[in-house]
């Protein structure tokens, strides 16, 4: 089963860049400057950003669906980040560097299933987890500390 890793459009969070912290902190966000890498994952291009890069933590709504599930967490996004289109059944290097928590999604937006995935198994967990047919789609979160990744559809 061929799959597509989606990264988040860039467009959205280009603006954040030009606020103050004033304005950061008015809707829960805060510019940061990555002391690590890996450390700061950005969730449009899906790498992780630079030593010394900025990037924005913000708030996201990652599951919009109309059910119990719909959530938001923290997201970081890398200043002038690029939205990655990774190449089918490609698992970005992000995501293997990670313990991810993986949750299969039905049409009506309910959990059917869920997993704790070595990053570097990523792409059979994926596999054989949109084989169900129930599955519609999935979410990527990292485990430790459980920001969400990105999505993923079958392709």
């Amino acid at each position: 089963m061929t799959f597509q890793v989606h990264a988040l459009p860039a467009d959205g969070f280009a603006p954040l860049f030009d606020m103050s912290t004033e304005e950061l902190g008015k809707i829960r966000a805060k510019r940061m400057v990555a002391d690590a890498k890996p450390g700061y994952p950005c969730r449009v291009s899906l790498t992780d950003a630079e030593i010394g890069e900025t990037v924005i933590l913000v708030n996201f709504e990652h599951q919009v669906g109309d059910s119990p599930y719909r959530a938001s967490h923290a997201i970081f996004v890398r200043e002038k980040a690029e939205q990655a289109f990774p190449t089918v059944g490609a698992i970005p290097e992000v995501l293997t560097l990670r313990l991810i928590s993986m949750r299969a999604f039905d049409e009506n937006d309910y959990m059917v299933a869920s997993d704790i995935v070595d990053g570097t198994r990523l792409e059979e967990a994926i596999t054989a987890t949109l084989e169900n047919p129930s599955v519609a789609y999935l979410h990527l979160h990292n485990a430790k500390p459980g920001c969400y990744a990105a999505r993923v559809t079958r392709a």
